[in-house]
């Protein structure tokens, strides 16, 4: 029987077959292989005596893994920010936008909150989808731009990021019109939010699942390759192919188009700024290994 792994919590794996979940232990030979699995996994397992328990007898390829929260084959990611209580922090999100362009996920901004602000930085969001974000407005309480996102799950795996206290858990008990997941308050004095989330799992929805995970304030991208980061910012694409050097990393070679594109206003200067950032911290943790 072929399913999908929607849960696991010590050592047991939930696993969506057909109008059914059922309750599986892995075989010990995935120890020796090193091949763990995650919440994601397409599997084919092997009923019990008890047929409401089962084994795990084979994990399918994976077309996406991610690390954290470790979940295979997510297709898309709502990642989730509020404009106000928490602040929106550019850094931050251009953290999570690299991870998911690293992941190679669609990407769907959720800017939540909209109540809190008179107006919306229109700066701002050009920019955001000058650098390919389809963006939602969000105001998750009342339930305004939900629609927008239903329409978006059906044959995605998604996946719900972004920091404490910006509503994500919100926004999946709107969708699902019930508490799946703890929603919290914000802290008085650090304005953040507060952690609710306490394991993450699959949840069945519209022909497609959604996955809520633990919030987090921040984020290493210290495990992406130098050579590798500037496939996470697919505005250098078209610009990284005139370069005078093919293995130009834009930083300080002569005759860089990326860089001529920055200048130009082709490039925002700030995504740059931050490329060059996260680039020069990718080398230094490199030369301290």
């Amino acid at each position: 029987m072929q399913g999908v792994i929607t849960k696991g919590i010590g050592g047991l794996y939930f696993v969506k077959v057909e109008d059914k979940v059922i309750e599986c232990k892995a075989r010990g030979k995935f120890r020796y292989t090193g091949l763990v699995p995650v919440i994601g996994d397409k599997v084919e397992i092997m009923l019990e005596t008890d047929v409401s328990k089962g084994v795990i007898e084979k994990i399918y390829a994976r077309d996406t893994e991610m690390i954290r929260p470790a979940v295979a084959n997510v297709t898309q990611a709502f990642v989730v920010f509020s404009l106000k209580k928490p602040d929106l922090n550019m850094d931050l999100l251009n953290k999570f936008l690299v991870l998911c362009e690293h992941y190679r996920l669609k990407i769907v901004l959720c800017l939540n909150k909209l109540d809190l602000v008179d107006k919306v930085d229109e700066n701002l969001v050009q920019e955001l989808r000058n650098v390919g974000c389809d963006i939602v407005f969000l105001k998750a309480k009342e339930g305004e731009g939900l629609s927008e996102l239903k329409a978006k799950v059906k044959d995605n795996i998604s996946v719900f990021c972004g920091p404490s206290g910006v509503g994500k858990s919100t926004i999946l008990n709107s969708l699902l019109g019930r508490e799946a997941m703890k929603t919290g308050d914000i802290s008085k004095k650090s304005q953040k939010g507060k952690h609710t989330t306490r394991h993450s799992e699959l949840i069945e929805y519209e022909d497609g699942f959604l996955l809520d995970t633990p919030g987090f304030s921040s984020l290493s991208l210290d495990f992406i390759e130098k050579e590798k980061l500037q496939d996470c910012f697919p505005e250098f694409e078209k610009h990284g192919s005139e370069c005078r050097f093919s293995n130009c990393m834009h930083y300080k070679e002569p005759n860089c188009r990326v860089k001529e594109a920055v200048d130009s206003n082709e490039i925002y200067a700030d995504r740059y700024k931050f490329y060059i950032k996260t680039l020069e911290e990718i080398i230094a943790r490199g030369n301290k290994k």
